[in-house]
């Protein structure tokens, strides 16, 4: 059996590979489906959810390094003629759909990919190499352009994987000629004119994917600057820049969360007085939690339930510890009060102060996650990131 193509039939590599991305998309694409619509209502169904988008995912990015291997292949290859060149409006719009399938078999896995890489949790791909993409930001605009992309470029996949097969079918049960058999067994079609490489098809189905990712982008609306919930707070030092952020493994990957709007009122002194130097209230609204692609149901009420709860507090002591200090008080969060100690450093710079610190807590103390009752999901510790800088109040 040849492996390369010639003028009249496709060698063995080309229907390799044409079968076995067939086998790739056809069952990456029912994957997502079924996926989509799995509810996140229990441990049992988050778990079945990812696990299903996990393969999803990896098929699809399978399928995007064997589509672009067999485009590669095609473009070094001769180009078996068409079975009816007299048909001319048959053989373009056959050659645009050829087109459409070669740009949707790369382009529909690479903004799932993209999708994928620009935010953070739920479904791992499944291979040693990283999640993230050279070039592509942790960006809710970008992740919001890709998941929208990806949308409207799977329903043009399958719309030309529908006319190929019809197409395909025509062939072999109406004109009872050997298109088919061509890709199936190798068989050589009769002689004919050679094939000539033609522009207008590749152009027209590149002009409706351009089409398809202007849509993408008009439809994702523009981000804004979500508005404090939180009244200012009196404080003796003011915060000008900070994060509070947590990370959590879930489906045994990291994942980073932060909240957006939080107030922290300080008081603070050099010098401390009965072994304290001062005192701290945190008060954050749990509605301005981002936690990558499962922030609706981190919100939920399994987890902070936010409707419900709308802030949580930290109210501590600052006192010396070494080097360093320790805020000790106690977390409300759900309404449940739990002790904490966080340790952090600080740099103090005549009236501008630079802190750092984190700790670590158990979700299971909180009541969240009730029934996650092991760490195949969700695990159970959560580190919990704190930096900013304030200036000295006048």
């Amino acid at each position: 059996m040849p492996l390369s193509n010639t003028s009249r039939s496709y060698g063995g590599v080309a229907r390799a590979l044409h079968w076995l991305t067939a086998l790739l998309i056809l069952t990456a694409i029912p994957l997502g489906w079924i996926a989509n619509r799995l509810p996140y209502d229990s441990a049992e169904a988050l778990a079945e959810k990812a696990q299903l988008f996990s393969l999803h995912k990896s098929l699809g990015v399978a399928a995007f390094a064997v589509a672009l291997a067999r485009i590669l292949w095609a473009l070094g290859q001769p180009r078996p003629a068409p079975l009816h060149p007299e048909r001319r409006l048959e053989t373009a719009l056959a050659e645009t759909v050829h087109w459409l399938l070669y740009l949707s078999l790369l382009l529909v896995p690479l903004a799932g990919w993209v999708h994928h890489a620009a935010t953070t949790g739920f479904a791992p791909i499944l291979w040693p190499f990283g999640q993230d993409l050279p070039f592509v930001p942790k960006s809710e605009t970008v992740a919001g352009i890709a998941a929208t992309a990806h949308w409207l470029f799977a329903r043009l996949l399958i719309l030309s994987l529908v006319l190929h097969i019809a197409g395909a079918l025509k062939h072999h049960l109406i004109d009872r000629d050997s298109v088919l058999r061509r890709m199936t067994r190798g068989e050589a079609a009769p002689e004919g004119p050679v094939a000539q490489h033609r522009v207008a098809p590749a152009l027209a189905a590149l002009a409706v994917y351009a089409l398809g990712a202007g849509i993408a982008v008009a439809l994702v609306p523009p981000k804004t600057e979500a508005q404090p919930a939180l009244a200012a707070v009196t404080s003796d030092w003011v915060v000008t820049e900070g994060e509070l952020g947590f990370t959590v493994r879930q489906m045994g990957a990291e994942v980073e969360g932060s909240f957006a709007d939080w107030t922290a009122a300080i008081r603070f002194d050099e010098t401390p007085v009965e072994g304290r130097n001062g005192e701290v209230t945190v008060t954050i609204a749990t509605g301005s939690l981002t936690l990558g692609s499962v922030t609706e149901q981190a919100k939920a009420p399994e987890f902070f339930d936010s409707a419900a709860q709308p802030t949580a507090s930290f109210t501590a002591e600052i006192r010396p510890e070494g080097e360093a200090y320790v805020a000790e008080g106690a977390l409300t969060l759900r309404g449940v009060t739990v002790p904490v100690a966080l340790p952090f450093t600080l740099e103090l710079d005549g009236d501008t102060a630079r802190m750092a610190g984190g700790t670590t807590l158990d979700r299971r103390d909180f009541g969240m996650g009730a029934s996650y009752a092991d760490e195949a999901s969700v695990g159970f510790s959560v580190d919990v990131d704190v930096a900013l800088t304030a200036t000295r109040g006048e």
